[in-house]
């Protein structure tokens, strides 16, 4: 597969007639940008995977204050990219689109829902991918290929003409094949208080290692042992001492409940045609009761205190980003549901807590991509991707 086809299937069909150009000078200037199909471009229409969506839009008014800030910082906006219809999968295929290509890992999926996002970066059709993450939708994709990315602390970037998904958990996200790349493009777009300090104390979380598979947590450690000697001296520690089901099954009712609030007129009135896995998922969140959501707000609340307690300042726990490589493009849906429900118990970490994570690549397993995480402080993104550039002549990628 050439990196010509992987290039050309991230981004949509109805995209950009041309690219369009940043600001002359700037910390991006010379750097391109390309952007998930769910951001305001003024004069555009965004499509979020559906044909149908799409169809029903009229172009925007006025550009996703993300996507304007890479703009006013220099960077060239290339295209638009495919996501995973509705954003609701992390998987990254869409029924519509088809799959983007995953350049690093050819027959398997990409990651979702900022698939092309991270197909494109990967491919190096562009220096920067804007994606979202609502339940894993940059760390997913961003480990598949081999690429970095960020998920900010819960509102450090504004997500003003972004399409919301689950507001609770909905974060504007980006991606690059270098960290230094990434750091850039987190200078420009995080806003508000950071807490600027170095990492000092270094969490490894046994309960998420051993939900990755053998080879995975394998390939992980060996990296966190090449990186000792710039690592502070690691501590085992026990992310949630009562399991994860409880945090994760809160997570899939909030987030469901909030996303027929906002799309459910639309299901109902237009009946889009949805692809696999995206329906079901649908209808389950037609079906969230308030009661529900009460219930899984407490147990969202009560998580979030474990684990920012875990986490003061100059502190990082590392885990898996994903328990396992990227699934076959060829998977059963029986397979993929597997995959999100052991996914999002990695990632629901991150979106319970409201917690930045950073992800790197840092080895291989059966020929694809693995990554590691770091979730760090609130308001620790700087402190967070400083972490990242530090670590990378130890990565494999």
């Amino acid at each position: 597969m050439t990196h010509t086809a992987a290039k050309s299937s991230a981004f949509v069909p109805h995209d950009l007639s041309a690219p369009i150009r940043g600001r002359a000078q700037g910390p991006l200037a010379g750097l391109t940008v390309a952007v998930k199909d769910m951001y305001d471009i003024a004069g555009e229409r965004a499509g979020a995977g559906s044909p149908e969506w799409l169809a029903q839009r009229p172009p925007a008014a006025a550009t996703a204050r993300a996507v304007a800030r890479l703009l006013d910082a220099g960077a060239d906006v290339v295209g638009k990219t495919v996501c995973d219809e509705f954003l609701f999968s992390l998987v990254g295929s869409n029924a519509h689109y088809g799959t983007p290509i995953n350049p690093r890992a050819p027959g398997r999926v990409p990651g979702g829902s900022s698939s092309g996002s991270a197909a494109a970066t990967a491919a190096g059709a562009c220096d920067i991918g804007l994606g979202s993450d609502t339940g894993g939708s940059i760390r997913v994709p961003a480990a598949f290929c081999g690429v970095y990315g960020l998920r900010p602390t819960h509102g450090r970037i504004d997500v003003s003409g972004a399409m919301a998904m689950a507001p609770t958990f909905d974060t504007v996200g980006c991606m690059a094949a270098a960290p230094g790349l990434l750091r850039l493009a987190g200078a420009v777009l995080l806003e508000g208080e950071s807490a600027r300090v170095p990492v000092r104390r270094l969490l490894v979380a046994e309960d998420c290692f051993a939900q990755a598979d053998a080879e995975v947590a394998t390939a992980l450690r060996h990296f966190l042992e090449r990186a000792s000697a710039r690592l502070p001296k690691s501590e085992e520690t026990i992310v949630a001492p009562m399991g994860f089901d409880e945090w994760r099954e809160a997570f899939r009712v909030i987030q469901g409940r909030e996303l027929w609030a906002i799309h459910g007129d639309f299901m109902t009135t237009h009946r889009p045609a949805l692809g696999p896995g995206i329906r079901e998922r649908m209808e389950f969140a037609a079906t969230v009761t308030a009661a529900q959501e009460e219930t899984a707000r407490t147990s969202m609340h009560e998580g979030r205190a474990v684990i920012r307690k875990l986490l003061p300042p100059r502190s990082v726990v590392a885990l898996p980003t994903t328990p396992c490589i990227a699934p076959l493009i060829r998977a059963t849906e029986r397979e993929l549901d597997n995959f999100r429900r052991r996914a999002m118990t990695l990632t629901c970490i991150a979106g319970i807590s409201g917690l930045p994570q950073v992800t790197m690549p840092v080895g291989r397993v059966s020929g694809c991509p693995v990554g590691v995480s770091f979730i760090g402080w609130a308001g620790g993104d700087e402190a967070l991707l400083d972490f990242a550039v530090g670590l990378a002549p130890f990565c494999c990628e």
